[in-house]
């Protein structure tokens, strides 16, 4: 199984949205690995890949901080384990 996830932001573009949840994701030793971002009028989304298995923190643990703080910044935050991802989203 692979020790990496899928971060995914959705929503009104503001100052500061990668330096916030890049911010998150480095506190907890959490490492990117790759992003994708852009901006449709004032619609920001991004996606990142991010490896965990350095985390300080468990994926639920991970998954609950991001959620927390997408509400505080008023955006979608979903964070699902690559795996995961990958099979819901095959061709």
């Amino acid at each position: 199984m692979s020790s990496k996830i899928i971060v995914t932001v959705l929503g009104k573009d503001q100052s500061g949205i990668v330096a916030k949840v890049s911010g998150a994701l480095a506190n907890n030793s959490c490492n990117i690995e790759d992003i994708s971002q852009t901006l449709m009028d004032d619609i920001f989304s991004m996606i990142m890949l991010v490896a965990i298995d350095e985390a300080k923190i468990k994926i639920d643990e991970l998954k609950n901080l991001l959620l927390k703080l997408g509400e505080k910044l008023n955006l979608k935050i979903t964070v699902q384990h690559e795996d995961v991802f990958r099979f819901m989203h095959r061709v």
